[in-house]
């Protein structure tokens, strides 16, 4: 059916039928189906984003959005004060490293396995806890350099360090690491040279180096010195840690998506507190019937009107002269006085004027806003914002719970990768120098570098709200055989091997001083069932 045929239908006019139609069947609007209701309406009317490769999404917004994520914590207290929370729940004071190699591989027993593991844990908290042996710089120590990493990350999107080597007179290593400025890593791209935003790739993407500029001229559209990914042998020289999409080699700032949602609460705080002060304030007017002259000319006389002419006084000001001497040395509005009867000028009205405020839901608005910003960060919105006033403990238990899972997952896939390089080139240089020993010795670690790097990287425990009901489940499902004693202290940030020899020490000076055991809960005293119950029966409390 043509146009014109529905414009007269809708007029009230006969249409013409469709060629083998009927009237009825023209008339009826043809189903259709597609998704987003086929761009119908206002919300898809001018959203037409475009669509292009992530990686060059990532070089596009990256230094906009890192300089704005930068800035913000520069200048918000609430950001900042969120990020030391998300690195100390994330890092606290450094991730320890727990080696498990693969034994089999490097032809060590369980035995010996046990005891290299310990005397490497040993080795390396004494390298990682003194900044003149791990730090090129001499000011952090490794646990410090973890938590200036993640901070980085969370401001850039990205963790650049190298492995660097530097023998001094006073360390015993030369393994050094060098933590960078993200902006260092040039963001220029060459085809020819396969340099995509600062990183040298090769036909599968793999990253074979970095271009890294000068502190000088980090700003500066130059080129900058090619540093390899890896060494001879397979060691670590540069470390590019980031959570993006595939096919790319950049990160960008976790910050990115709230960076309006963060400005939006600085201008919502801005306003807020500009009405605040206004309100505070008020203005009060007197009106007067008839013009300022007309006023005049009925108050002067004429002598009066010839002294103003001569004396060159304008009408207002002489017009203010008689009101202020009508209403005598005494303000309208003296503070001092508990009450005043005041008198106005013939034909005068006092009027008083007050700042109205457009609405009243700063709370609620506000709230919303800092619970976007808190769960970019990995942040429950108590956490971030330090209001506990309207969440009870289960509900506080179940957010944590669910947050620690990101907190895991950051551990895991952000601060380790961005830890094992520098461990596995520790390991080597100390393998080679000889105070570890090693099956083959430096050969035969070269031939076995991934088996014998393998390490666990364990940060803090989960936050426990309620701990008697958690001690009383983890009691039960160790009764019922699904948790076995090394899980439990796994779950509670502790090395099940440290817990078994602090216990047997403490046993040895208990002998030693002739004191009994303790007595253990669940085995003889202890509190009764109960005492437990009342300790934690209340989920709701605040």
């Amino acid at each position: 059916m043509s146009l014109v045929d529905r414009l007269k239908g809708l007029m009230g006019g006969q249409a013409t039928p469709a060629p083998g139609g009927d009237l009825a069947t023209s008339n009826a609007r043809r189903p259709t189906s597609a998704y987003m209701r086929g761009g119908r309406g206002i919300s898809f009317q001018n959203w037409f984003p475009a669509m292009r490769r992530s990686q060059d999404e990532i070089g596009v917004s990256w230094q906009a959005a890192t300089a704005r994520a930068v800035d913000a914590i520069h200048n918000s207290g609430w950001l900042a004060g969120a990020i030391d929370q998300a690195v100390a729940n994330t890092v606290g004071t450094g991730l320890r490293l727990k080696p498990q190699p693969e034994t089999e591989l490097i032809g060590m027993s369980k035995d010996e396995a046990r005891d290299w593991n310990k005397l490497v844990e040993r080795r390396w908290d004494l390298w990682a806890g003194n900044p003149m042996e791990c730090d090129i710089e001499g000011r952090r120590t490794f646990g410090e350099m973890q938590a200036a990493a993640f901070q980085h990350w969370l401001a850039t999107g990205e963790i650049l360090a190298e492995v660097a080597w530097k023998k001094r007179p006073w360390s015993n290593t030369g393994t050094k690491f060098r933590l960078m400025s993200p902006t260092r890593l040039s963001r220029r791209s060459s085809g020819p040279d396969r340099l995509v935003n600062g990183v040298f790739l090769d036909i599968d993407g793999f990253a074979l180096g970095f271009e890294i500029k000068p502190h000088r001229d980090e700003a500066a559209n130059i080129y900058g010195q090619r540093i390899n990914a890896l060494g001879a042998y397979g060691r670590p020289r540069m470390v590019h840690v980031f959570n993006g999409p595939p096919e790319t080699c950049r990160g960008i700032t976790p910050l990115a998506p709230a960076l309006q949602v963060i400005r939006q609460f600085d201008e919502l705080s801005d306003a807020t507190l500009a009405a605040a002060i206004v309100q505070t304030l008020f203005a009060a007017t007197i009106t007067s019937e008839g013009t300022t002259e007309e006023a005049i000319e009925g108050l002067l006389t004429p002598r009066e009107r010839a002294e103003m002419v001569r004396d060159g006084v304008s009408p207002m000001t002489a017009y203010l002269e008689m009101a202020a001497d009508f209403y005598g040395d005494g303000a309208m509005f003296d503070n001092r006085l508990n009450g005043r009867v005041a008198h106005l000028f013939p034909e005068q009205k006092l009027e008083f004027h007050t700042a109205e405020h457009p609405s009243g839901n700063y709370p609620e608005f506000s709230k919303m806003l800092l619970r976007e910003i808190a769960r970019c960060l990995g942040l429950i919105y108590e956490s971030y914002s330090g209001d506990y006033s309207a969440s009870s403990y289960a509900s506080l238990n179940r957010a944590s719970a669910e947050m620690f899972e990101i907190t895991k997952a950051r551990r895991r896939f952000i601060v380790a990768p961005a830890s094992q390089p520098f461990y596995e080139a520790w390991l080597e240089e100390e393998i080679e120098r000889g105070t570890i020993p090693f099956p083959g010795g430096i050969v035969g670690f070269l031939n076995n570098r991934l088996a014998a790097t393998r390490a666990l990287w364990r940060g803090g425990a989960k936050p426990i709200g309620e701990e008697v009901k958690l001690s009383k489940a983890h009691s039960t499902w160790l009764g019922m055989g699904v948790l076995s004693e090394q899980m439990i202290c796994a779950e509670l940030g502790h090395d099940y091997e440290d817990v078994l020899a602090d216990r047997a020490e403490a046993m040895a000076l208990r002998a030693e001083y002739n004191l009994p055991e303790p007595v253990l809960m669940g085995v003889g005293g202890g509190a009764t069932s109960a005492t437990a119950e009342d300790n934690g029966e209340d989920d709701n409390a605040h």
